[in-house]
């Protein structure tokens, strides 16, 4: 199996950028389809940004494209997502999460592995 380490959030003004990271140990990132999710207080939480174990396909919510990239060092074991043009709706606490399967599912009962989660907030 595999364990999963978030960092990199924090309090940035609308319009800025974060980026976060996603330390893997146990088994390799390119091991696992890949994805990001988020919770914002009494919302369920939602899927951002996923990548396919192979052949690194990349699948983004709606909002996030165009302004979120995900990507992944495989030599630092290391899933990241670059937040740019922040909003205040993007304030969160955003997940790493693991899927034994091969393509990017949207749907986070399908991912097998969880990080503890970094707080990300937006002021306006």
């Amino acid at each position: 199996q595999v364990q999963l380490v978030e960092s990199g959030g924090g309090l940035v003004q609308a319009g800025g950028s974060l980026r976060l990271s996603c330390a893997a140990s146990g088994r390799t990132v390119y091991s696992y389809t890949m994805g990001w999710f988020r919770q914002a207080p009494g919302k369920e939480r939602e899927f951002v940004a996923g990548m396919s174990s192979i052949g690194g396909s990349t699948l983004y919510k709606d909002s996030a494209k165009g302004r979120f990239t995900i990507s992944r060092d495989n030599s630092k074991n290391t899933l990241y997502l670059q937040m740019n043009s922040l909003k205040p709706e993007d304030t969160a606490v955003y997940y790493c999460a693991a899927s034994r399967g091969t393509i990017v599912v949207l749907t986070a009962t399908e991912y097998n592995y969880w990080g503890q989660g970094t707080q990300v907030t937006v002021s306006s």
